[in-house]
């Protein structure tokens, strides 16, 4: 009888209070749950960890790298600016890289400023004439060709031109070890390759932009004399009327530190060049990408900064 007890008993109390079994079970259930996660969290715990690990590190490093090149660019340029006034001074070589950047730059230049002008006169005189103003279409193509696009657009063609030219061939001369040969002999790379070509862009990229306004106002007016009939004299007046000192100011500038950004990055990308042809192409076209992008940028900071230093209005 004590033994018919003993087996029953469970049963009893399984049936007496039934809310006993499920409460129970139901935290056997929670527990092999929670067991369930527990086995496999630290896993993915793990994996989450080495994913943020990475994550972190890759921006860290990549945000390293980038101000690390911006670093160098510009201490780059610096020691080129200070070896212009040391002697040797290459007068030869700099009036050959002016040959090259300037002259040889000038037809693209006024290709770029005629059409330019030209295509803007042709857009906005229709909307000028919806509102009755067609008169003031000089002034409006001086205006946007003299601050944004005479600048910006020079420093591009000059960019995909010269640019791309000073990175290839001073990527050619690192990968065959003539820069190391120069630095053997006694020569300062920097001083000899560098300086002649920033000297050069210096001067010659605001002149190359001085001639794309005067090309692109000449290139408006020839489309608004002859498609739209407009007066000669109205015209060339609103150009007068328009433009102002501080304008050509903001506008002779910006090439110049447009010249400056270009040489830096350009020579910055040759003199780094590494793994034979394969790296002076690929320093070729990072040199032209990181131009392009850095005169776009910079052209915004300096609009902002000539709008509130030399109160020019951008």
């Amino acid at each position: 009888m004590d033994k018919v007890e003993l087996s029953i008993s469970p049963f009893k109390c399984a049936s007496i209070n039934p809310s006993i079994n499920t409460s129970n079970t139901r935290k056997q259930r929670e527990r092999s749950g929670n067991n369930k996660y527990r086995l496999t969290s630290p896993a993915v715990s793990a994996h989450h960890a080495f994913s943020i690990h990475f994550a972190r590190t890759y921006r860290m490093n990549t945000l390293l790298q980038v101000l690390l090149e911006i670093q160098e660019t510009f201490l780059l340029a610096t020691r080129a600016l200070v070896r212009i006034i040391r002697r040797p001074a290459y007068f030869a070589e700099i009036l050959t890289q002016i040959d090259r950047i300037g002259v040889g730059s000038l037809s693209i230049i006024l290709l770029t400023g005629f059409f330019t002008g030209g295509v803007l006169t042709l857009q906005t005189v229709p909307t000028l004439k919806s509102f009755g103003t067609q008169s003031v279409t000089g002034q409006l193509i001086a205006l946007s060709l003299v601050r944004e696009l005479g600048p910006v657009l020079s420093a591009l063609m000059v960019t995909a031109r010269v640019g791309s030219a000073i990175s290839a061939e001073l990527g050619a001369m690192s990968v065959s070890q003539q820069i190391d040969a120069m630095r053997a002999l006694g020569t300062d790379p920097i001083r000899k390759l560098v300086a002649p070509r920033l000297i050069a862009l210096l001067i010659s990229l605001p002149l190359l932009t001085v001639l794309a306004d005067i090309i692109g106002i000449m290139g408006g007016w020839i489309v608004a004399v002859s498609l739209f009939q407009q007066d000669s004299s109205t015209f060339l007046n609103s150009v007068r009327n328009g433009i102002t000192g501080d304008d050509v100011i903001g506008g002779v500038i910006k090439p110049i530190v447009f010249g400056f950004l270009i040489c830096a990055i350009s020579c910055r990308q040759g003199l780094t060049t590494e793994g034979g042809t394969v790296g002076v192409g690929l320093s070729t076209t990072r040199a032209v990408v990181l131009s392009a992008i850095m005169v776009i940028i910079s052209d915004f900071f300096l609009a902002k900064a000539l709008q509130v230093v030399l109160n020019v209005p951008t």
